[in-house]
């Protein structure tokens, strides 16, 4: 089981926030990033679930106020990033957005815009050698950042691109909840998805 964060590695930005009046209205609390201030690899997520209150730990981040800590979608990607050889102490993770959209429905453009500063201002603390964006929310508000559009999200997996806004390579990989039904689509099992999310970062952090 991956290690689940310490409250002390929450970074949050701000006491509150009320850019977005039906978030702030929705959610329990922020969910932060959370994580190395000094990490190599920045892990976007597209939003925090509802979250389990019956969970022990891992209840999600409306629950927990930090981002990727649910059961399900969290522990899946500290898995899958760990199994790739990138420990706890590698990644920082957050979120496009930072709170719990109503109903789990999919943030809105607008939304993903308020929170794009708060995301600008974390990469450039942490200078990581890469931003990995884990699903199409949190890829389009990345991209977004450069004036760039989106065309097709799978077609964008393991495809990396340097974002000049942030300074860094980006690369796209799917959001864990629909990891295993997306692999096969792309060729992949599970272990060559492992291994090249490895190689692909390994080399776009020597460019």
């Amino acid at each position: 089981m991956p290690t689940f964060p310490d409250g002390a590695e929450r970074n949050t930005l701000t006491a509150d926030c009320r850019r977005c009046p039906e978030l702030a209205e929705s959610r329990t609390c922020i969910s932060w990033g959370n994580g190395p201030l000094d990490a190599d690899l920045v892990v976007v997520g597209e939003a925090p679930a509802e979250g389990d209150s019956e969970a022990e730990h891992w209840q999600g981040g409306n629950l927990t106020g930090m981002a990727y800590t649910s059961r399900r979608s969290g522990r899946k990607v500290r898995d899958l990033l760990a199994d790739a050889g990138f420990s706890h102490d590698d990644c920082y993770y957050t979120n496009a957005v930072k709170c719990h959209p109503p109903e789990n429905r999919d943030p809105t453009d607008a939304e993903l815009a308020n929170c794009r500063p708060y995301l600008v201002e974390e990469v450039e603390a942490i200078e990581p050698t890469a931003v990995v964006a884990t699903g199409k929310h949190a890829t389009k508000t990345v991209l977004a950042l450069d004036d760039a559009t989106l065309d097709g999200f799978l077609d964008s997996v393991l495809n990396s691109r340097r974002s000049d806004a942030l300074g860094v390579p980006v690369v796209p990989l799917l959001h864990p909840s629909y990891q295993e039904v997306w692999l096969s689509r792309l060729g992949y099992d599970y272990e060559e998805y492992v291994a090249a999310i490895a190689e692909t970062v390994a080399r776009v952090a020597d460019t």
